[in-house]
């Protein structure tokens, strides 16, 4: 009977100790297999090994944290993409991640990748930058493109020579066909910066400028056209006074005016004697103009012909613009340019004034 109870107990402290072995291995086998978790965590944590090469890497518009998670460990800059997307939602971030094309040089921190990506620190692609100022002639911005861009001169004067591709909805469609125009595209280049891409060409300069003038004429006042037509005047025609004025006047006050003074003239046939007609017909402007070169046979020079020169001498301001379609009102048919410095005007009605202002102008002179 005692046998069989010692029997028995032995039996019994056998299934114990094969119970707590099974349980004691299978918490080790927990532990072991959280601890690897953690090392594995704790690793992809940590930044991928660093390099000098930068990786470019495209975030799409509207992709979500898993997109960009998977992104980036595509392109080796995270070492695992569940990984990251988790620490971002610890960190609540993500949601101000903005698209565009990044640059990033393996083994930035999580935090590092964040700043980038919240910031929007995207490539920014290589450009043509090009500023063409008002009252720059056609051959002056054929030789600015020639030093400041990739653009070949000779092709874009052919191209400023015969434009292809102008619809009746644009201001150039007004360009006369007239043999007489030195560049047909004089005046309707607007001024001002300009940014292409890398690779662009003279004929996508040319036809962003064009654009760039119909967009400023568009911000005029909605009568413009009919203030035109009051005055008998063409888109051109406008343009072509916005030159002169540009060319003449660098005080903004007096743009209306000398524009009233243009139109005065004009109504009286009287020749517009202006001088920067004539400084046009030389390759580079003369520091003072003689007698002999009034008297240069040309149909853009105002001491010689009446009305206005076949186009635009230069590309003129939208404020230039305006003083041409709205100019003031004024009895002045005369002006000189002042000789004191400021580059102002001394106005006149009558020649006998102007030659008055003449001499006054002349004992000003610095």
């Amino acid at each position: 009977m005692l046998d069989q109870e010692s029997a028995g107990s032995t039996t019994k402290r056998k299934k114990l100790k094969l119970v707590l072995l099974i349980v004691g291995l299978f918490l080790l086998i927990i532990i072991g297999t959280a601890s690897g978790i953690g090392l594995y965590i704790a690793n992809a944590l940590q930044p991928v090994t660093a390099s000098e090469q930068p990786v470019r890497v495209s975030i799409p518009q509207g992709a979500g944290s898993v997109q960009i998670a998977k992104e980036l460990e595509t392109k080796g800059l995270i070492k695992n993409s569940s990984v990251f997307t988790y620490y971002l939602k610890v960190k609540k971030q993500g949601s101000r991640f903005q698209a565009g094309e990044y640059e990033m040089k393996p083994g930035l921190t999580f935090e590092e990748m964040i700043e980038k990506l919240n910031k929007g620190e995207t490539v920014k692609e290589e450009v043509i930058r090009i500023t063409i100022p008002e009252g720059y002639t056609v051959d002056q911005i054929a030789a600015k493109l020639s030093e400041q861009t990739p653009w070949n001169k000779d092709v874009f004067l052919k191209l400023a020579d015969a434009p292809a591709g102008l619809t009746d909805e644009t201001a150039a469609s007004s360009i006369p066909d007239n043999k007489n125009l030195k560049h047909r595209l004089e005046g309707y280049l607007f001024p001002e910066t300009y940014e292409f891409k890398k690779g662009s060409t003279e004929q996508e300069f040319i036809e962003r400028t064009l654009q760039q003038l119909d967009k400023k004429l568009a911000t005029l006042p909605p009568d413009w056209k009919d203030k035109l037509k009051e005055q008998g005047l063409s888109v051109h025609q406008m343009l072509t006074i916005a030159s002169l004025i540009e060319r003449e006047v660098v005080q903004d006050e007096e743009r209306a005016l000398v524009s009233g003074v243009i139109q005065n003239r004009l109504k009286k046939n009287m020749p517009l004697q202006i001088d920067a007609t004539v400084q046009y017909l030389f390759d580079k402007s003369k520091e003072r103009l003689l007698e002999k070169d009034l008297q240069i046979q040309s149909p853009y020079n105002t001491y010689l012909n009446t009305g206005l020169p076949p186009g635009p001498i230069a590309s003129p301001s939208l404020a230039s613009m305006k003083a041409a379609i709205y100019p003031q009102e004024t009895k002045y048919l005369f002006y000189v340019t002042k000789k004191d410095g400021t580059k102002g005007h001394l106005f006149a009605e009558t020649f006998e004034e102007h030659k008055k202002n003449i001499a006054d102008s002349k004992k000003t002179a610095n």
